[in-house]
């Protein structure tokens, strides 16, 4: 072992800062045979279990630490001090199990009650929490360097004796580092003079925050990326040298030849520090049960209280094994697994929340994940699938061969998912619940486009770039490069490039921030920071700083609870259902035709999981008739499946069961309900235990490492397979038949317990949309307020629907959208900047009595809640046209309807109106009527505009109306349509230019993106500089234009680059060829017709034939004859020969 070890390196997890990659570190460690290495990022500990796993893996001693930061004075004092002078760094090492909960302590206080710019602590709890700890004086930002730079000795001594002090004299080392700066070397000399008055011991490291030094280029791109600069920038953050690197211990002993003291102390620390971390130990907090009982008694007790309720099976515990009933057979089975592996804890605490969250009347999805295939979660009420009904399996969720903790998602309604966490907290403890961190990553495409712009490569260079590589979740980023030859060939013809994909690879992958997970919770037995560091998220919410996977690691309870939108959609519906007809529904009939011929001919905009354009065409496809086609679809439409073929051959097969085929008898049982196909990971699991006689957990194990593709795990499950397929008298060439076939559509395999809860409430929605469609669309577009182009897509569905949406009525409009009647009135609180305080006071005061003007609206609401910018904006929706004045009047009078509300106000509180109550009447406020009364109404365009601004859709009418004909006929291109196109495709589209942002770029050239809206939605437009620069003249907003473009796809949103524009008018010549298609034999009056048709209009547009005659084709160009496009020629000609007998093209 060489004498020497890192005790102060920055990992990933130093965010944006440290470069040495935890499992790359540890593995350099074990290659340099260093006997131990340490972990010191920057105010956290997020990364310290992956750490400490990963070094044991490679055969290296971890010490776990912090860099940690110290406030000047008390962490509680954040005011006086700037970024600069917040805080000092002080390296912290861990010595025991002592020092490590002391660790957490420090850590998470410094987040809860220190963060001030840094998670800062201070000497004072420094001193509380001290035990079992390790201080380094740290780099030129400590304390101590800081007063010998500023010639302080005397300062830095007493500093020294301070820590001297709480650690002991022993366990307080001066950290000198050899980083080639003159600061540096100087603050070193100082501190083995003050080693020698102080007696504290000198320690050698080297602030590592890249792993070779050739990475320092690399790292400086990362610190731009961390401060939004780029390398040409000379103010940017920087490290001054190349020397910040991991460097070997032979490298280390040489700069410290003169001080061997300082390399000898990085041994002694390493011995000092052992820490030895338990994983496999759960600390559940323990579930309160009755007195008398223990934990698996009191489960079954439950059990059998829900045997009866779900089943009318009467039984007492404890159940009989021996028994005919599957249900209890069932039950006693899983049981029996369940406190083998001591879970009835687990499961207790999970039915108790679920079980008041019900009676709280929360609603709560009926299962998620493999938790559905447990026929106890059933009968508990945490899930309600009976699996039995869809053969879903109890291994696939809990087995007993995977030794991990059950894993049960939650779904509530999103409204009260924090009542559901509160709960815990009080039955718990406050201090025993939090949230959990989660980190986002680097990924290949993201990295390549902040390198791009760190290097200050142009935006439309690196997009380019960045889009040659795949945008699947999780893609391998040196995969691509080696696969993809148009990276290739640019890496090999431009140095530039081959840079950037360098550093990239050296950064792919590198945690980019911390953040809170969307749903998991962490419920402890002690305190949280007893086992792990907390800190605080974006919002304030406390969270660990481990990640899910390091708090199952250390045997945390985690649970997913999950606010699903969907859900409260569903009470909303329920509740106005039984508030409008009386109707109370509690179960949702399976067999309802009119759900399934809703879902059946794709009218499922609204639908759980069934509203994209794929999921419509795919339910029409299928044209499902039971609930079991309902769970197929939301298996198949995944990107595995549909790539694969699996989804053509389900619906060939649906369409004509003569091309079902089953290599086996075996398998039809299996695979029947999914035609011969393979879908769900269940089915692999069963064919392994019905062909080759797997135990279940045995199937289970195969299933994953089918979906891992291990190929040593992979040969010895294919020969265990083959082995007891012919045990059961199956030839050998057919078992490996079939296991060919297991493999291959393992890797798309879908949870069916997952797919058939979501499958229940994808039918909840359907079948409320197909038999309760107004109260179902009322309680949809309330869910999206504050999503205008949402509720623009709901409300167009609901006019297809033959439901009206009527505007904002201030006289009649709530805060939510209500049904009125048969249609829907549109709410307040969905007009854009009118919020809850000046809904309740208008609200509050039309109690009172309906208003009869603006300027009585304005004396009689609270004008600080109502105030211009509300009124304004309620004008222009036109929530004021009751009064039957005109919205351009109305904005006139608005500013002295605001001053004379004002006035009255102040009368009132004065007590002038009450003295006086008829001088109220001879108020009149000063106002022109004559001149606003002669005012004219704002234009159309003007009118529609405003009411899009403020509600997100046109209402009186649309701007495109008038031009819905030309538009469609010249347009080759939609915003429906593009979702289909391929990246690159070109064409036409026309529509309306809003929202225009004119730019400029970095090398000062003009260019402008912008929004089209055509009659379907919205795009992206952007004009680059030189084509900006040609038709920067028709790009005004508000008009309305034709766009010749190239679909582009940027993180799956796609936009149009603009290569030409052009008036409605201009269409006609840009559209140079007519093609026109005829079939043979004709009759001659058509021929007759045509031919009128062209020589009456003359143009610049070329005509051409294609003629078929008896299956010949045939092409014609008609010399010298041309025609001006317009609509009138184009339809007399598509009514002549049909609808698509006629196409433009340039």
């Amino acid at each position: 072992m060489k004498e020497f070890v890192h005790l102060h390196l920055h990992t990933e997890y130093s965010l944006l800062d440290g470069m040495c990659k935890i499992d790359e570190v540890t593995k350099l460690a074990h290659q340099y045979n260093m006997p131990a290495v340490a972990i010191t990022d920057h105010g956290n500990m997020h990364g310290v279990i992956k750490f400490y796993k990963s070094a044991i893996q490679n055969g290296v001693k971890p010490i776990i630490g912090c860099e940690l930061y110290v406030a000047p004075e008390s962490r509680f004092e954040k005011k006086t001090h700037g970024i600069k002078d917040a805080s000092f760094h002080l390296t912290c090492l861990v010595k025991d199990s002592t020092g490590y909960k002391n660790l957490t302590k420090l850590s998470s206080l410094s987040y809860l009650e220190g963060y001030y710019y840094k998670p800062r602590i201070d000497k004072e709890i420094l001193s509380k929490y001290s035990d079992g700890l390790i201080i380094l004086s740290g780099c030129l930002k400590s304390e101590i360097s800081h007063y010998i730079l500023k010639g302080e000795i005397e300062k830095a001594i007493e500093i020294i004796g301070e820590y001297q002090d709480i650690v002991g004299k022993d366990n307080f080392y001066l950290e000198l580092m050899d980083t080639g700066m003159e600061e540096q070397k100087k603050v070193n000399r100082v501190l083995i003079e003050l080693s020698k008055k102080t007696s504290a011991g000198l320690v050698a490291t080297n602030d590592c925050h890249y792993l070779r030094k050739e990475d320092a280029f690399s790292h400086e791109i990362l610190l731009c990326i961390q401060t939004g600069t780029n390398i040409e920038d000379p103010k940017r953050m920087r490290l001054s040298t190349d020397q910040f690197y991991f460097k070997r211990p032979e490298e280390m002993i040489s700069s410290f030849s003169e001080v061997p003291q300082a390399i000898k102390n990085t041994i002694e620390i390493s011995e000092k520090c052992n820490l030895q971390l338990e994983f496999g130990n759960y600390h559940i907090p323990k579930y309160p049960v009755p007195e008398g009982k223990n934990e698996d008694e009191y489960l079954e007790e439950l059990v059998c209280e829900g045997l009866r309720e779900r089943f009318g099976i009467e039984v007492k515990p404890p159940l009989d094994e021996k028994t005919d009933n599957r249900v209890i057979k069932r039950v006693v089975y899983e049981l029996g697994i369940i406190k083998k592996m001591n879970f009835s804890n687990y499961f207790l605490i999970i039915q108790d929340f679920v079980k008041e969250a019900k009676r709280r009347g929360i609603r709560v999805g009926p299962g998620r994940g493999s938790a559905a295939g447990s026929l106890v979660a059933y009968l508990l009420g945490i899930t309600d699938i009976n699996p039995l009904s869809y053969g879903l399996i109890f291994e696939r969720f809990l087995n007993p061969a995977r030794v991990n903790m059950p894993d049960i998602d939650i779904d509530f309604c999103d409204r009260r998912r924090e009542e559901v966490i509160e709960y815990l907290k009080e039955k718990y403890g406050h201090t025993n619940v939090a949230q959990i961190a989660t980190f986002g990553t680097m990924a290949a495409r993201a990295v390549v486009r902040d390198v791009g712009r760190a290097l200050k490569m142009s935006y439309k260079e690196v997009d380019k770039i960045a889009k040659l590589i795949s945008h699947d979740a999780g893609v391998n980023l040196e995969d691509e490069i080696r696969k993809n030859p148009e990276i290739n060939n640019l890496i090999k013809s431009d140095e530039r490039v081959k840079r950037l994909f360098d550093i990239s690879l050296q950064l792919v992958g590198l945690a980019r921030h911390a953040s809170i997970h969307a749903a998991g919770i962490v419920i402890t037995e002690k305190p949280i920071p007893e086992y792990a560091p907390l800190f605080k998220g974006p919002k304030g919410e406390i969270a660990t700083q481990f990640e899910m996977e390091s708090i199952e690691d250390i045997g945390l309870l985690k649970i997913d609870i999950l606010g699903l939108r969907t859900l409260s959609v569903i009470e909303d519906t329920l509740n106005l259902i039984k508030e409008r007809r009386g109707i109370e529904i509690k179960e949702f009939p399976l067999d309802d035709e009119a759900t399934y011929r809703l879902l059946s001919k794709g009218e499922t905009i609204g639908v759980f999981q069934l509203e994209s354009k794929g999921m419509q065409e795919l339910c029409q496809k299928i044209q499902p008739k039971e609930f079991e086609d309902l769970i197929a679809i939301l298996a198949l439409y995944r990107p595995g499946p549909m790539k694969s073929g699996m989804v053509s051959d389900f619906i060939e097969r649906r369409k004509d069961p003569s091309k079902i085929k089953y290599d086996h008898p075996l398998l039809e049982p299996i695979l029947k309900s999914t035609y011969g196909v393979i879908l769900y990971q269940e089915q692999v699991m069963q064919i392994a235990n019905k062909i080759a006689g797997f135990s279940m957990e045995d199937a289970d194990m195969l299933r994953k490492s089918m979906g891992k593709k291990i190929p040593e795990v992979m040969e010895q499950m294919e020969s265990k397979f083959i082995e007891g397929a012919k045990k059961n008298g199956i030839p050998q060439k057919i078992a490996e038949k079939i296991f060919n076939q297991i493999s291959k559509f393992a890797e798309y395999g879908f949870n069916k317990s997952h797919s058939t809860g979501y499958a229940y409430i994808s039918y909840q929605t359907a079948y409320l949309k197909a038999n309760f469609p107004l109260e179902f669309m009322t309680s949809l577009l309330n869910s999206e307020i504050g999503n205008p182009d949402k509720i623009a897509e709901y409300i167009k569905e609901c006019e297809r629907m033959n439901i009206w949406v009527l505007p904002p009525d201030i006289l009649q409009s709530d805060e939510k959208f209500k049904i009125i009647g048969n249609d829907i009135l549109f709410g307040l609180s969905a007009i854009k900047n009118v919020g809850s305080s000046a809904i309740k006071s208008i609200i509050e005061e039309r109690e009172k009595a309906p208003f009869s003007s603006l300027f009585d609206f304005c004396e009689r609401v609270n004008l600080r809640a109502v105030n211009r910018k509300v009124i304004e904006s309620l004008i222009k929706s036109g929530a004021f046209d009751c009064f039957g004045i005109p919205r351009s009047q109305l904005y006139a009078m608005m500013d002295e309807a605001i001053e004379h509300g004002a006035k009255m106000k102040k009368m009132d509180q004065a007590g002038q109106l009450s003295i006086f109550p008829s001088t109220a009447k001879r108020i009149i406020p000063k106002v022109n009527r004559k001149a606003i009364k002669n005012l004219p109404e704002w234009s159309d365009m003007k009118l529609l505009s405003y009411e899009k601004e403020m509600l997100g859709v046109y209402f009186s009418s649309h701007p495109l109306e008038k031009y819905v004909d030309i538009i469609k006929l010249y347009s080759s291109i939609t915003t429906s349509s593009i979702q289909n196109m391929k990246e690159g495709e070109k064409g036409w589209i026309g529509g309306l230019l809003v929202d225009i942002k004119r730019t400029t770029t970095r090398k000062g050239e003009r260019m402008a993106i912008l929004t089209l809206e055509d009659l379907d939605g919205r795009v992206e437009v952007v004009f680059y500089p030189k084509v900006f620069e040609r038709v920067s003249g028709l790009i005004r907003a508000n008009s309305v234009v034709f766009i010749k473009g190239k679909i582009e796809s940027k993180e799956e949103e796609f936009r149009i680059i603009a290569e030409d524009v052009t008036s409605l008018e201009g269409i006609y010549d840009k559209l140079k060829k007519c093609i026109i298609d005829i079939s043979l034999p004709v009759d001659e009056g058509k021929l007759r017709k045509l031919k009128d048709i062209i020589s009456e209009n003359n143009g610049k547009t070329e005509i051409y034939l294609n003629i078929e005659i008896q299956n010949k084709k045939m092409k014609a160009k008609l010399k010298g004859i041309s025609i001006k496009p317009t609509p009138e020629i184009i339809n007399g000609i598509k009514n002549l020969f049909g609808e698509e007998s006629v196409r433009l093209e340039e």
